[in-house]
């Protein structure tokens, strides 16, 4: 019966509804993919699919001149007089004889340098012909795996959405969009929306094909391909790529093909291989065939990404302009092993639209009402790119099972495997799952929050909370309560919480809090407790300083406006000072220091605190700005992409008050401004201000202070651009008003790939400098030099730097380690 079901399904797709529709294959009937199908002297078609397989839909019989063309095979012009729908028309393809002339062989200066200057000389003037448009936009995604594992990390990993085989072998994933574009050079923007979107085996069907994502145009200096590549038609192209004329071939129309390979002159560099094909006197592009590697675009499970691009000369503006596009890739990590293709489309081109101020706005992206519910009949009739059986026999699959796999009977039993408690459940965490009604109740194991401070020795936490989805679009909350527990201050400190979010628009939330907990003197918080203890345990060396508050908090935040985001809490708390009560380490206190004392002040005073126990309530009011923001409008949520061509901007006021001793009490404003400025060929120059001030200069509790982020450790887990390299934790604060400024430059192999020897370890330079200014104090400088990108082979998240500091006549250095798996 499935059988069937399938061959009718796949009948329907191909068949019923198609006008022209054939095959395509080459000389030894092999199906050809990716084969640009389209009328002559238009740029209105469709592409082959997997199996070779096309369907050209035309609206009225009569006579045609369809067009057959791809990279590497003659383009081929088929002539017919269709009399009835449906016309079969099927085509095999030879492959182009590219001749390299006695010319071009013989010629001392290479005619592939003359040919790439002049398709560079020729840039603005080729793309001005298209600089504003309208097209017809379709997408369609396939990942596949092979031999999927059954666990990972101990974890069942499931069957993928039910797409496997025996072998554990499928697609893993499907989508398909279909949508309407707009485009404009000057000032550059691009808008998208999607008229259908469909997802194989879920209901909402929110496809994440962006068109704006396929947009790849060689003829920018940076090209965006997972990483910023640099194009071969680059003003500096010269510089990392030798280029080697193939041969000539001649189009349909009689224009002169010059196929140029593209080598790179280093394989680290961020590059592309492959071969570009440049049409004569016009020097545009004719197609494209290029792949990087992992490495170059920094994805390191990424074994290779395959593009390929074909482009079709359009007679209403004398231009070439792109027609379909594919991009390739294959991953072989940790047991894994993925393949996919994610294919595009391009038709119906106006190339005089009627753009007015409104047409493009901060909305990048919109979905039509009922994309993501378009039936099947609607599919058959839209889709330009035909089904393959594979992908037919998914849709069949997955639809009939997602009706199954909503059921109660069907969530009822994945939670009776998924429910059972394990041994090691106490330790690790549990969690009770009742998926059709939303719910969950999970208890946090004693490993989640293990720790170690000379305040409360050894010490880790237990939690119990429950959690309540109420709709797919954000609506939710979730509530439970913590009980922390030192082992050598012998203390519990219980707290609870409750949190409720509203929607994924403007990402409403509330939050309630309270109990007893520990918090750092810096709220920034620059030591994390992880390395914390590895520090306190191997070298004795106790960096982060805590106190404790009984508290009660309230805070709220939302997105106002759009790029308006706004932030509250207000809390009242008793703040306690604490003492060290451990001195246990792994190393022996004979052959190093012993601890220090938990007064960030003075660290050799173990009997007085930073502080005096006192209770004081805390209004923190803040917005932060991204001027500008373009956003992705989905079905159920906003997904906000920001806009890196203007700054970020970050205002903050807090209002101590209600303390029994009015010094206490403070008024503060703080700002941060951020920015990453993409510099192209020459890497990314990222920059962090911070500045705050006291409206008036009292003798407030140490926390309250204005601090610095310090590092003292020599292996650090993050990247952040906010933190000094050299500073002491504690040693810079202020209840006056100070400023800092961090700027980086990371040159993304700019320079280093030019050095001989050096250009094969691929790493990436990268300076910066950073400035600490505080009313009472000296200013404190560090200026540094680095190396990212370092590692073997394509597993590349070390980055080393060297810092130079300057306080008050005294100078200092150090190196720095950076593990940067998430930057």
């Amino acid at each position: 019966m499935k059988k069937i079901t399938i061959l009718f399904f796949l009948f329907v797709s191909v068949t019923f509804v198609a006008q022209v529709k054939g095959k395509i294959v080459d000389s030894k009937n092999n199906p050809l993919s990716f084969v640009s199908v389209y009328l002559d002297k238009t740029v209105t078609g469709t592409t082959s699919n997997d199996n070779g397989d096309y369907v050209l839909n035309l609206t009225k019989k009569g006579n045609y001149s369809i067009v057959f063309q791809i990279l590497g095979y003659k383009t081929i012009k088929k002539k017919v007089s269709i009399t009835s729908f449906p016309f079969q028309l099927n085509v095999k393809l030879a492959e182009e004889d590219i001749v390299l002339d006695e010319i071009s062989i013989s010629t001392k200066d290479n005619p592939a340098n003359a040919i790439i200057r002049n398709v560079i000389a020729n840039k603005e003037k080729n793309t001005d012909k298209f600089a504003n448009y309208t097209a017809k936009f379709y997408s369609r995604g396939l990942y596949r795996i092979k031999d999927a594992p059954k666990k990972f990390l101990g974890q069942t990993l499931g069957d993928f959405g039910g797409g496997l085989d025996s072998t554990r072998s499928g697609i893993i994933y499907l989508s398909e969009t279909i949508s309407d574009i707009k485009f404009q050079k000057k000032p550059k923007n691009f808008k998208e929306n999607i008229i259908a979107s469909k997802v194989s085996g879920q209901d909402n069907g929110i496809s994440f094909n962006r068109a704006e994502d396929a947009n790849i145009n060689f003829y920018e200096n940076s090209v965006e391909f997972g990483n910023d590549l640099i194009s071969p038609l680059s003003v500096n192209a010269f510089s990392y790529y030798t280029f080697k004329l193939e041969g000539t071939f001649y189009d349909k129309n009689g224009k002169l093909i010059n196929k140029i390979n593209i080598i790179p002159k280093r394989k680290n560099d961020r590059v592309f291989s492959g071969s570009l094909y440049i049409v004569e006197d016009d020097w545009a592009l004719y197609g494209a065939d290029v792949s990087v590697t992992g490495a170059q675009v920094n994805i390191p499970v990424v074994d290779v990404l395959k593009l390929k691009q074909n482009y079709n000369y359009s007679d209403k503006n004398a231009a070439w302009v792109l027609i379909s596009q594919s991009i390739d890739f294959r991953v072989n990590a940790f047991g894994f092993k993925f393949d996919g293709r994610f294919s595009a489309a391009f038709s119906n081109y106006n190339f005089t639209p009627n753009f007015t101020e409104k047409t493009f706005t901060n909305e990048v992206l919109t979905f039509e009402k009922e994309a993501t519910e378009k039936d099947s009949s609607y599919w058959n009739t839209l889709r330009p790119v035909p089904l393959t059986t594979e992908e037919v026999k998914d849709y069949t699959i997955k639809d009939s099972l997602k009706v199954v796999r909503k059921s109660k009977k069907y969530l009822d039993s994945l939670n009776k495997e998924q429910n059972k408690v394990s041994v090691l459940s106490p330790i690790t965490g549990y969690t009770y799952r009742n998926s059709y009604q939303k719910w969950s109740l999970s208890y946090d194991g004693l490993i989640d929050d293990l720790g170690f401070n000379t305040v409360q020795g050894f010490n880790t936490s237990v939690g119990v909370s429950y959690s309540k989805r109420i709709n797919d679009k954000g609506n939710w909350w979730n509530a439970g309560f913590n009980v922390a527990y030192g082992f050598s201050d012998k203390r519990a400190r219980p707290t609870f919480f409750f949190n409720k979010k509203w929607n994924n628009i403007s990402r409403r939330r509330m939050s309630l809090s309270g109990g007893v907990k520990t918090a750092q003197f810096n709220e920034r918080q620059p030591i994390s407790k992880l390395d914390n203890m590895i520090r306190s345990l191997l070298r004795r060396e106790n960096y982060m300083k805590i106190y404790e508050k009984e508290f009660a908090e309230i805070s709220y935040s939302e997105e106002i406006k759009n790029g308006v985001y706004f932030t509250s809490s207000l809390e009242y708390a008793n703040r306690k000072p604490l003492f060290n009560t451990n001195n246990y380490s792994f190393a022996r206190q004979s052959k190093t220091a012993p601890y220090t004392s938990n007064n960030p002040l003075e660290l050799s005073n173990y009997t007085n605190a930073a502080f005096l126990e006192h209770k004081i309530a805390s209004l923190k009011v803040g917005a932060t700005f991204i001027f500008n923001q373009k956003y992705l409008s989905y079905p159920d949520r906003k997904f906000n992409i920001g806009n890196t061509k203007y700054p970020t901007l970050g205002l903050m006021y807090r209002k101590n008050f209600g303390a029994s001793n009015s010094e206490l009490n403070s008024d503060v404003f703080v700002a941060n401004i951020r920015q990453s400025i993409d510099a192209g060929n020459y890497g990314n120059l990222s920059y962090n201000m911070r500045g705050g001030l006291f409206l008036k200069k009292k003798n407030i509790a140490f926390m309250d202070n204005l601090q610095a982020n310090g590092n003292q450790l020599l292996f650090i887990t993050d990247n952040k651009l906010s933190s000094f390299g050299l500073l002491e934790y504690y040693k810079f604060y202020t209840n006056d008003k100070y400023a800092e400024a961090h700027i980086e430059h990371n040159f993304k192999g700019a320079f280093l790939s030019k050095i001989p020897l050096i250009n094969k370890l691929n790493f990436y330079l990268v300076g910066g400098a950073k400035s600490l200014f505080m009313a009472d104090k000296k200013a404190y400088t560090e200026y540094s030099v680095g190396l990212d990108n370092v590692g073997l082979g394509k597993w590349r998240f070390l980055r080393i730097d060297y810092v130079k500091s300057f306080h008050a006549g005294i100078k200092n250095d150090g190196l720095l380690l950076r593990l940067n798996i998430l930057n």
